[in-house]
């Protein structure tokens, strides 16, 4: 097993192997086992650190230092700014989201066929029979009720009696047991991140792991893909350190994330009409509900209870979550002692949100500052998807009262602090203005996206880029529309999908 963290200068890092994959999260890691269990050698090329578990770090805010892409703050600008939740880690973001397993929906394969000209039921088909393959690999099972905890047992009740359609959900964790540390990474080694199955099997079968490496670009003979090469950055200090250079004998794998692989297309010289547009993604908020009894949310699944039956009318997901104090305490308002008083009833708070299928599209681009690594999202939601985001606040709003709930913080600026059950048609005047809202953009997609016409799109279906050889998107980025459902299965598949087509090519 061979794994090349940070270097410093002077101590440069030369490889040749059949394929480099760019990024180790979802993506990465499952192209990169799919071309080594096909006899390839494979080097993953990892912008972040590599942290075993018992390193991992106990609070939000030591998460956000070792593990997030630049400590959480990367922004998407528009009408508001709207934080991107991403890992920068061995592992991606599989470390630090809470593994939740979604079969793609037959109706997106279908969209993408009538829309795209890609997809259809064959590709549907062929997508399940991988995502047959991962839930078996990574240990698919339902939260156990041992570990539920009372903020998911509270969330089964509240979905009963308003008949939301909810049900416990499925997650890439074997035995849970509840320690509600899925943000901040499982120190017990039960969620199935792929830094401890996919990555570390590609080793074994000769692969190679650099860490601290972000890539600078793709190198290019021509229209074709020949390798990658970027300087370590060392995981606290990010001090620039040696160069490294991957050359790749049979084709390079793009996985680096939807905000950062058209950015490193572009700075590679890489042209396509379309790179870097059509980027989507889920924009959501919570609403914390106050019960007379303890919940101590943070007791159990960080996320066991999800709904998916408005995923196409209105076109949201429901979900519990889990957070920890410090971010209680970033989304309540007031300070000083009135933050304290209200911080008192954090063990009587659930958090329950919603995620927006947004119609809207943005874009990504590099800096103004000329071609760095750092993205630059623009994205903003039209006026219906501020509506569908305000009905996803109400339904949560309304679940809530109906498992029991004495009150809701609703945490919207021009709204009262807090309602309680014979206020809950305040809602239906909640602001449509984004700046109102306490919100975060997850599950992201497009900026490299999949379709048969090049003119239109940036690669085929099976992840080639148009115009190159050689050349290969093994992310999100490829997937051309809103999903409605937390996206790693489709991910992964399609990764695997892309992998085992490039292993035919020769």
């Amino acid at each position: 097993m061979t794994h090349i963290a940070f270097r410093d200068v002077g101590q440069d890092v030369l490889r040749d192997v059949d394929f480099v994959v760019v990024g180790s999260g979802a993506g990465g890691a499952a192209a990169a086992v799919a071309l080594a269990r096909g006899g390839a050698q494979v080097a993953i090329v990892e912008a972040g650190p590599w942290r075993d578990p018992e390193d991992y770090p106990e609070s939000a805010y030591g998460a956000m230092r070792d593990m997030m892409d630049d400590w959480g703050n990367t922004m998407a600008m528009g009408d508001a700014l709207w934080p991107i939740v991403q890992a920068r880690i061995v592992g991606g973001t599989t470390v630090v989201n809470s593994a939740i397993c979604v079969r793609t929906p037959g109706d997106i394969f279908r969209q993408w066929r009538d829309q795209h000209g890609v997809g259809g039921d064959a590709y549907a088909d062929r997508m399940w029979k991988y995502q047959d393959l991962i839930e078996r690999e990574l240990h698919v099972e339902e939260v156990p009720a041992h570990a539920m905890g009372r903020s998911n047992q509270l969330a089964l009740l509240g979905d009963e009696r308003a008949n939301l359609g909810g049900h416990v959900m499925r997650r890439y964790v074997k035995g849970c047991a509840g320690s509600g540390q899925c943000l901040q990474g499982c120190k017990g080694l039960k969620k199935q991140s792929t830094n401890l199955n996919y990555v570390p099997e590609t080793m074994t079968r000769g692969g190679v792991v650099l860490s601290c490496a972000p890539a600078d670009k793709i190198l290019l003979d021509g229209q074709r893909a020949i390798g990658v090469t970027g300087h370590f950055q060392h995981p606290t200090t990010k001090k620039k350190g040696a160069r490294f250079t991957v050359r790749a004998r049979r084709g390079v794998f793009v996985a680096a994330s939807v905000t950062h692989t058209p950015v490193l297309l572009m700075r590679s010289g890489v042209k396509s009409h379309h790179l870097g547009d059509f980027f989507r993604a889920h924009p959501g908020t919570g609403i914390f509900g106050v019960y007379d009894e303890p919940v101590d949310m943070n007791t159990g699944a960080t996320q066991g209870w999800a709904s998916t039956k408005f995923r196409t009318d209105p076109g949201m997901k429901l979900e519990t979550l889990a957070i920890p104090l410090e971010l209680v305490a970033s989304r309540l308002s007031g300070g000083g002692h009135q933050l304290v008083q209200r911080l008192t009833k954090y063990r009587h708070l659930a958090m329950w949100v919603h995620a927006c299928r947004a119609e809207s599209v943005g874009t990504v681009r590099p800096t103004a500052f000329g071609l760095s690594s750092k993205p630059m999202i623009r994205y903003g939601l039209n006026r219906a998807d501020m509506e569908r985001f305000r009905e996803g606040m109400k339904t949560v709003a309304r679940m809530h009262f109906e498992a029991g709930a004495k009150e809701i913080i609703p945490g919207i600026q021009g709204m009262p602090y807090s309602l309680t059950p014979d206020q809950l048609h305040v809602m239906d005047n909640a602001p449509l203005d984004p700046r109102a809202y306490v919100a975060i953009l997850s599950h992201l997609f497009g900026g490299a996206v999949m379709g048969q016409n090049p003119r239109t799109s940036v690669c085929d279906e099976n992840g080639r880029v148009h115009g190159y050889d050689g050349l290969y998107i093994g992310d999100a980025s490829a997937i051309p529309t809103n999903l409605g459902v937390n996206p790693q299965h489709t991910i992964m598949a399609l990764a695997m999908n892309a992998a085992d087509r490039a292993l035919e090519q020769r």
